[in-house]
């Protein structure tokens, strides 16, 4: 899910139908077999690796496991968070292009990432975490990211790398641990501005195109997914953004002319208007400038050459922002200066 369009759909995973997000140019096959687990990538032998990384599942206590990947030695600590129904192979998926953001930044830094419940890989395979009652909230996804930090010993100061709807789990741990949150990246993400701009009737239809189907959800009950105005109105009410350094990177592509398609398609309700591509277009762009105004010194790039899955159409870019702001707070500083350049990922 994403501001700049609609969040992930789910189209019949019994027929191999598509988990498609309006947000997300590329379409993603789904996989129909159920999975709990894969075999964990394999860890500690290749360059640039420590000792300590892993990929498994833990005991997060309340009889439920979490899986999470780490690697890499070093503060600030990096904590990649995947946008709504996605899961921790987002950043370094097999289509990703090279170079790909967690092993990467694996290189100079603490980084982990995690798959919440109730996310799907981009493969098809279903969460490794545990399921939950769904909906699910920011808070939900905080108390989750809380009980696996501590599981796994993870220390702060944190750096958190928020994609789409994880932007709003973002906000409110920042909120959350002031002193141990210094630094920011949002990619994509859907926040309470893109709300304020739209009108109640925007935002109902809005709401309805990105409702999750109900065959979707038959055929995995445990689908994460969300209430738009409860997720919305937690982040509105959490504690505002420190003044630290913060990069906000917004997708490119407009959706003026792909709703259309996507409508066509099946992907979007036939009574959603085609137009309303438009509208995403207008009240996102104002968003996302009134995001990035909420941090003094924050980059804002909005030419990413890029679809909502930045770090897969443009990895090098979300690397360069995130080691930017590593590099930023191990200096000590409260704010970024100048701006990112940024280059279509070639390859």
């Amino acid at each position: 899910m994403s501001p700049t369009s609609f969040p992930l759909r789910h189209h019949g995973l019994r027929r191999r139908h598509r988990m498609v997000s309006v947000l997300i140019v590329s379409v993603v096959a789904m996989s129909c077999a159920t999975t709990t687990a894969s075999a964990a990538p394999k860890e500690g032998s290749k360059r640039g690796q420590s000792a300590a990384a892993f990929a498994k599942r833990v005991d997060i206590g309340g009889g439920r496991s979490m899986y999470v990947e780490c690697r890499g030695t070093g503060s600030p600590t990096v904590l990649l968070l995947s946008g709504s129904g996605t899961a921790s192979d987002l950043w370094h998926a097999a289509k990703q292009k090279t170079p790909k953001v967690y092993p990467q930044i694996g290189k100079m830094t603490r980084t982990c990432t995690y798959d919440r419940p109730g996310v799907t890989h981009l493969d098809g395979e279903l969460s490794r975490s545990d399921p939950v009652p769904q909906p699910t909230t920011p808070q939900n996804g905080v108390d989750d990211l809380d009980a696996l930090l501590k599981a796994i010993d993870a220390k702060g100061p944190y750096v958190l790398v928020a994609h789409s709807f994880a932007g709003n789990i973002a906000r409110v741990f920042a909120g959350e641990h002031p002193d141990q949150v210094k630094g920011v990246v949002f990619v994509d993400i859907l926040t309470p501005e893109l709300r304020v701009q739209m009108t109640p009737a925007e935002w109902d239809v809005w709401k309805f195109a990105n409702a999750r189907p109900a065959d979707a959800i038959a055929e995995y009950p445990a689908l994460e997914r969300q209430d738009f105005d409860v997720t919305l109105d937690q982040t509105a009410a959490a504690a505002p953004l420190r003044p630290m350094p913060l990069v906000v990177l917004t997708a490119s592509k407009k959706f003026a002319a792909l709703v259309p398609k996507y409508i066509d398609e099946g992907v979007v309700p036939p009574s959603v208007p085609r137009n309303f591509g438009e509208v995403i277009d207008r009240t996102n762009s104002v968003a996302q400038n009134e995001l990035a105004a909420l941090v003094p010194g924050a980059v804002h790039i909005t030419n990413t050459h890029s679809g909502h899955n930045i770090m897969i159409d443009n990895g090098p870019l979300t690397i360069r922002a995130i080691r930017r702001v590593v590099d930023a707070v191990r200096a000590g500083d409260t704010s970024l200066h100048g701006s990112l350049t940024s280059r279509p990922q070639r390859g």
